[in-house]
């Protein structure tokens, strides 16, 4: 949401706000991060990733909540959800464009599939390691970019400094649930990419990923008009900072 939230701010700030733009793209932000929610839930309970080891919130498959068949159903209704809204989004945005709408829908169902295929499937790339790049792409490139060309129909090259931040930011999320789950995701035969780098080598990973992201992020301040507001993100480094010292706990 803070991906959305940033770029609803320059968006508004360069005269290309749109108020129904803003609501369909955090319904569609919504609607994929359940579904991608619900896709982990059902792909570790099939593959035995979630059993009595793993650490962390209880999950619904695993622990008898709902059945695999109902979290099935559920998915579906959320694809079928994200996809209605996506294309409200695309229609409001772009109109009679149909070029920009069909490249759009590429990039939306890219989306639905990689929510899904994360952990379900007979080879999910979220249990080869390929998952913090796939974040990276979609909840940091694809979704900030994307989102700014909704509202302006251009695109700049300045802003892969702030798309490349979200995204590292969103990957550092994935990466503290991956060391968190360290040991049972090994034992389990899901191959993150925190278990390929070992806990020390994954904690050192996570303030890089963080490094990475203030760095960015003060490059892109700097190349714009002089301001006191684009600095107000400082203070969000603390909780971002302690969150990764906590990582060298025992869970």
């Amino acid at each position: 949401m803070f991906v959305l939230d940033f770029f609803f701010w320059l968006a508004a700030s360069r005269g290309a706000f749109d108020g129904t733009i803003m609501v369909l793209s955090l319904l569609t932000a919504i609607l994929l991060q359940i579904l991608s929610n619900l896709a982990n839930d059902y792909g570790d309970a099939v593959s035995g990733a979630d059993n009595g080891d793993r650490i962390g919130p209880q999950r619904a498959v695993v622990s008898g909540l709902i059945t695999q068949k109902q979290m099935r159903v559920a998915m579906a209704l959320t694809a079928l959800a994200a996809v209605v809204s996506g294309l409200l989004l695309l229609g409001c945005a772009f109109g009679g464009q149909w070029l920009q709408i069909l490249a759009f829908v590429v990039l939306g169902g890219a989306a639905i599939v990689a929510a899904v295929t994360y952990t379900v499937g007979k080879t999910p790339y979220g249990y080869r390691g390929f998952g913090d790049i796939s974040v990276f792409l979609f909840f940091g490139l694809l979704g900030v970019l994307g989102s700014y060309y909704l509202f302006t129909k251009t695109l700049e090259w300045d802003l892969l400094l702030p798309a490349t931040a979200c995204g590292l930011l969103a990957t550092a999320v994935l990466n503290i649930n991956n060391v968190r789950d360290i040991e049972s995701d090994a034992a389990s035969g899901k191959i993150t990419l925190a278990v390929r780098l070992g806990r020390n080598r994954a904690i050192a990973y996570h303030w890089v990923l963080l490094g990475a992201a203030l760095l960015t992020t003060i490059a892109f301040i700097l190349t714009q008009p002089a301001s006191f507001w684009p600095w107000i993100f400082l203070p969000a480094m603390k909780p971002l900072s302690d969150a990764a010292r906590t990582l060298r706990e025992s869970y």
